[in-house]
C-alpha cells in the first residue's frame, strides 16, 4: 500500500501559484506515457533511484515515474488533489509516498534524491532547498511558464519566470538543457540540471533532445 504523510494538512486551500497559470497541471506537451519526452529519457536512461514530485498535483510525474521503477515520494498541499492521484496510482497498482504538506515550510531532506521535477508551479522561492534534496548526481526537471508579453501581461505573470530567470537561479548546477519556447502561443521555459560535484558528466542521448513547439 502506498505511504501518506500529513506534515502541515491543509484541506484544499487556494494555490495562486499553481491554479492562476492555464492547463497547470496535467494539460500541456506530454508524451503518450504521461512524461515529456527529455524527462522520459532521463527515467529511462539512468538506473531507477529516489524521485521527489514537487506539487504533484493529481500525479502525472509520479505516477509515470514510479511505473518506470523509481521510488517516489510527491508532495502537494492539496488533499484533494493528493486522494486523486492516489486513487489513480491505486488503479495500477503503484506504490508513492504521498506527503500532505505546504511546500513552503517543509524541510527537504539534504542530498536525497536522484530526480526532483517540477511542472508548472512556482517554486522558485524553494529552488535552493531543492537543489540541497539532490544527491551527487541527481537531477532537476523544471517546466514552466514564462512571463507574457507587456501587451498580454496580467496578475498571473507575478508567478512565471522571467527570461533566464530559472537558468540564473540554477547556475550552481551542471546545465544539461535548457530552452525558452512557445506552446500553441504561451512562453515556456524547461530546464534539465545535475548536481555533479565528484560524480561524471550525464548527457541523455541525442535523440532525446528535441526542438520543442
Amino acid at each position: 500500500m502506498a505511504g501518506s504523510h500529513e506534515y502541515d494538512p491543509v484541506t484544499d486551500p487556494e494555490d495562486r501559484r499553481r491554479t492562476s497559470v492555464p492547463r497547470a497541471r496535467n494539460e500541456g506537451a506530454q508524451s503518450p506515457g504521461g512524461l515529456e519526452r527529455l524527462l522520459r529519457s532521463v527515467a529511462d536512461e539512468r538506473p531507477s533511484g529516489r524521485a521527489l514530485d514537487v506539487a504533484t498535483g493529481t500525479g502525472r510525474n509520479a505516477i509515470s515515474l514510479a511505473a518506470h521503477g523509481w521510488t517516489v515520494e510527491a508532495i502537494d498541499i492539496s488533499r484533494s488533489q493528493l486522494e486523486r492521484a492516489r486513487s489513480r496510482a491505486a488503479e495500477r497498482s503503484l506504490s508513492i509516498d504521498w506527503i500532505l504538506a505546504d511546500v513552503d515550510s517543509y524541510c527537504f531532506p539534504a542530498g536525497r534524491y536522484d530526480l526532483v521535477t517540477v511542472s508548472f508551479f512556482d517554486a522558485r522561492d524553494r529552488l535552493p532547498a531543492l537543489i540541497d534534496a539532490l544527491a551527487p548526481g541527481g537531477c532537476l526537471w523544471y517546466e514552466h511558464y514564462l512571463e507574457s508579453s507587456a501587451a498580454e501581461s496580467g496578475p498571473g505573470d507575478r508567478y512565471r519566470f522571467e527570461p533566464n530567470e530559472l537558468l540564473a537561479a540554477c547556475s550552481e548546477l551542471s546545465i544539461v538543457y535548457y530552452a525558452e519556447y512557445r506552446v500553441d502561443g504561451e512562453p515556456r521555459v524547461t530546464l534539465l540540471a545535475r548536481n555533479e560535484d565528484t560524480v561524471s558528466r550525464y548527457r541523455p542521448p541525442s535523440s532525446a533532445v528535441f526542438e520543442p513547439r
